[in-house]
C-alpha cells in the first residue's frame, strides 16, 4: 500500500467548479482508496491505493470527478516520496519569505522540453525569482503571489505543460498529513 498525494486544479476558485471536498472524498473511497484526508478547498487530498502507476491514477480520478461532477479537472498524483523531494528542492528558505507566503511550488504534470525550460529560464520578472526543474519551477514572490506576473497560467503558457501551484504551507501540510 501506498501513500499519494492528488492535486487538483482550479476548483473551488471564484465560484467555479465546485466540488465539496466531503463530496470528494466520498468518491475516492468509493473509488477504492483508503484514508482518504482532504485540506482546504482547494483541492488537496492524501490517501493510500495498491495501485502503483500515478498516471493511472490521475487517468482514473479525472474519469470519475467527470462523471459524478461534471466538469473536467487537471488532476496531478505523487507518492509520498515524489513530494517529499519536491519539498526537500525548495531553494527558497528563507524563514521569513516562508512566512510572509512568498514561496510557491508550480507541480508540473510533465517535464518540460528542454529548449522551452531553457528559453524560459532566462527571462526575469521584477520581484520575483524562479527554479525550474523537470518536475516544478520554484517560485519567490517578494510582493505575493497575487501580484505575481510569473504565476500558474503563465508557466503552463511557457513550458507547454499542465502545472498547479500550491504555497509553501500548504505543500508542507501535506506531507506532514502523508507521513
Amino acid at each position: 500500500m501506498k501513500t499519494y498525494i492528488a492535486l487538483l486544479r482550479g476548483i473551488n476558485v471564484g465560484g467555479k467548479k465546485r466540488l465539496p471536498m466531503a463530496d470528494l472524498r466520498t468518491m475516492l473511497k468509493d473509488m477504492g482508496f483508503l484514508n482518504v484526508k482532504t485540506y482546504i478547498q482547494s483541492g488537496n487530498v492524501v490517501f493510500q491505493s495498491h495501485k502503483e502507476d500515478t498516471g493511472g491514477l490521475e487517468a482514473s480520478i479525472t474519469e470519475h470527478i467527470k462523471s459524478s461532477f461534471g466538469f473536467e479537472v487537471p488532476v496531478l498524483v505523487k507518492t509520498k516520496k515524489e513530494f517529499e523531494n519536491l519539498v526537500m528542492g525548495n531553494p527558497f528558505t528563507d524563514t521569513g519569505a516562508i512566512s510572509r507566503k512568498q514561496v510557491y511550488f508550480v507541480l508540473l504534470k510533465n517535464p518540460p522540453e528542454k529548449e522551452r525550460s531553457a528559453t524560459f529560464g532566462r527571462e526575469t520578472y521584477a520581484n520575483e525569482d524562479f527554479t525550474i526543474t523537470d518536475l516544478c519551477v520554484y517560485l519567490l514572490c517578494k510582493a505575493g503571489y497575487g501580484k505575481a506576473k510569473l504565476n500558474n497560467n503563465r508557466i503552463e503558457g511557457k513550458l507547454q505543460v499542465e502545472a498547479t501551484a500550491r504555497n509553501y504551507g500548504t505543500m508542507v501540510k501535506l506531507l506532514e498529513m502523508a507521513s
